[in-house]
């Protein structure tokens, strides 16, 4: 009898231990679930260290390399990776395109409206490679107006980049993996331009680098909240890939590419072909190389 108590607390305290998480979360899940919180966590930290590191230097053509290569990143994740897998998810192709579609509408009225905010106005050409860095305790700042609005916006977009990462891992490890990766490519350079905003604005670097910290956790924050959700309503994830497929399309096309025709002189445009390529080819490489991993 003794005996079968103790069995039957094992069991139990087993279970408490094993899954910690609301019903309706399988213990197989948790893995996935792994996955989201150390790329997000990792992802946003890194990307905001990095970015700091570089705003140490007063030359731009590591944050222009960095773009090239977010640029191929990007592309590759979208093309490769989350549109066909939203394509096969999804039992009406014509309704995925159209997803990707309004995704792209989307996000341009959004950053119309600086909550998708890319710093591309005249006042902060930090893309630009001819704009050096903005060293800290210049006299050319708004008393913080900038910076505020920069980090209102940069919420939000990691807010949802959390969002899109947590759908693309429940669709597949090796997507969300892939998704993860183009993601911070693309962090780590507009992370560098919202540090300098900042700067501008004001700011002290331990200031820019607190909040710019802070930020990124709305990363973390999307991508749990996601999580949970997207148990119960596991039907939207083929729409939130698409929905991350025009993101990465859009910051791309609309965000990215535009800043390197700066640089027409054969020798810049063959290094910005050359990094593009090799953005698209990690990608591809990466996906194969985790294409068993789930």
């Amino acid at each position: 009898m003794a005996g079968s108590t103790r069995a039957v607390t094992v069991t139990w305290a087993q279970q408490r231990i094993i899954a910690p998480f609301p019903a309706g979360v399988s213990i197989a899940s948790m893995s996935t679930f792994a996955w989201i919180i150390v790329t997000s966590l990792f992802g946003g930290i890194l990307s905001v260290l990095f970015a700091a590191v570089l705003t140490l230097n007063t030359r731009t053509s590591w944050v222009q390399i960095l773009i090239s290569y977010a640029i191929g990143a990007l592309l590759g994740a979208a093309f490769l990776n989350a549109l066909p897998e939203a394509l096969e998810l999804s039992k009406n192709p014509g309704q995925m395109t159209a997803t990707v579609l309004f995704g792209i509408l989307l996000f341009f009225i959004l950053e119309k409206l600086v909550l998708w905010r890319h710093c591309h106005s005249e006042e902060c050409e930090v893309h630009d490679p001819t704009r050096s860095v903005i060293a800290a305790g210049t006299h050319q700042h708004d008393h913080g107006r900038s910076g505020m609005m920069i980090m209102l916006g940069d919420t939000f977009h990691n807010f949802v980049d959390g969002i899109l990462i947590a759908a693309a891992f429940m669709a597949d490890i090796q997507l969300g993996i892939v998704t993860a990766i183009a993601i911070i490519a693309h962090e780590i350079p507009q992370e560098a331009s919202d540090f300098l905003i900042l700067l501008n604005s004001g700011y002290t670097r331990k200031q820019a680098l607190l909040f710019n910290l802070l930020s990124s956790a709305a990363t973390l924050l999307g991508s749990m909240l996601a999580y949970f959700m997207l148990q119960d309503m596991r039907h939207l994830i083929p729409s939130l890939l698409g929905l991350a497929a025009a993101a990465m399309i859009y910051v791309a096309m609309s965000d990215l590419i535009p800043g390197l025709h700066r640089r027409p002189e054969i020798d810049a445009t063959i290094k910005q072909v050359a990094l593009i390529t090799l953005g698209i080819s990690s990608i591809w490489l990466a996906g194969n190389l985790f294409a068993h991993h789930a």
